[in-house]
């Protein structure tokens, strides 16, 4: 990229779940080795914009962002180091996310999807919307199940889709990580999987991903007169990855389109992390990693 933030933004309430929300995110920017924004979104009951620079406010903004400080301070049981940086905004939390995802230069966006006792009381229509409307790729994490290790992702492809950004962001985490690529697709036509287009797009992602170090492999599977998110959910609760990385719609930030069933069937029915990869165009080479 012609210039990176190396950043990460993640949306933390102030309360229990967002203290698991919060360690999950801190594994990330240790085993990535960024920075990260941490940021606290208290809701506003006001129907008018609320404005930053009266005194009253200003007191209120201080008070709230000391509060998060404490909070985050207990959780580390230390001072605050230098790449983490607080932020309090105030808002709807699906909105001022959005805008901070534009406005931020942020890499990617860290929010829980859980959906019973979600950390902010998001659905999981309000989960698709962000995916959908972020400028930038988001990370879903299910709160409760805390992840320890990233050795295994899975990369579900389809051949009406582009590489470009899924390769860039498929060579950093398994080089960051040390991670193995299963790269899987679904067929429902009866033919041969090596004879297939899937197979021939997996192998040039293969060739791809192999040439900048990482390993992997190809997995074709027959849908067998099954959805193909179920032939996908089957197989990932089969090899047990430890994330997920998936392509959104290229034109759904532009034009309202939905993520639609199959990312939304994948992001919900999996625990372990999805990295969702949106459709804001980014200078991604994959050689710069």
């Amino acid at each position: 990229m012609k210039y990176r933030s190396n950043s990460i933004l993640a949306h933390i309430p102030q309360n229990h779940s967002g203290e698991l929300v919060l360690r999950q995110a801190l594994f990330f920017r240790e085993k990535l080795g960024m920075r990260i924004f941490l940021m606290k979104i208290n809701k506003s009951n006001t129907f008018f914009p609320i404005n930053p620079n009266s005194k009253k406010n200003k007191i209120r903004h201080e008070k709230a962002l000391d509060q998060f400080t404490n909070f985050v301070k207990d959780h580390l049981q230390t001072e605050i180091p230098d790449n983490i940086i607080l932020r309090v905004k105030w808002g709807k939390v699906i909105k001022t996310l959005i805008i901070e995802s534009e406005e931020g230069g942020h890499e990617f966006v860290v929010l829980d999807k859980s959906e019973k006792h979600n950390a902010e009381d998001l659905s999981r229509a309000d989960i698709n919307r962000y995916i959908s409307k972020s400028y930038c790729p988001v990370l879903s994490i299910n709160k409760n199940y805390p992840t320890k290790k990233i050795k295994k992702i899975v990369i579900p492809i389809d051949i009406t889709q582009g590489t470009k950004k899924r390769l860039y962001w498929t060579t950093f985490f398994a080089k960051k990580l040390n991670a193995k690529v299963h790269i899987v697709s679904a067929l429902n036509v009866d033919i041969k999987e090596s004879k297939s287009l899937a197979y021939k797009k997996a192998e040039k992602i293969k060739e791809m991903l192999q040439k900048r170090g990482v390993e992997c492999d190809i997995n074709i599977l027959k849908m067998h007169g099954r959805e193909r998110h179920q032939a996908i959910l089957e197989y990932i609760e089969e090899v047990k990855p430890d994330m997920i990385i998936l392509r959104t719609h290229r034109e759904s930030r532009f034009t309202g389109k939905k993520i639609g069933t199959f990312v939304s069937e994948i992001v919900h029915n999996c625990q372990m992390p999805t990295f969702t990869v949106g459709g804001i165009n980014q200078d991604l080479d994959p050689d710069s990693i």
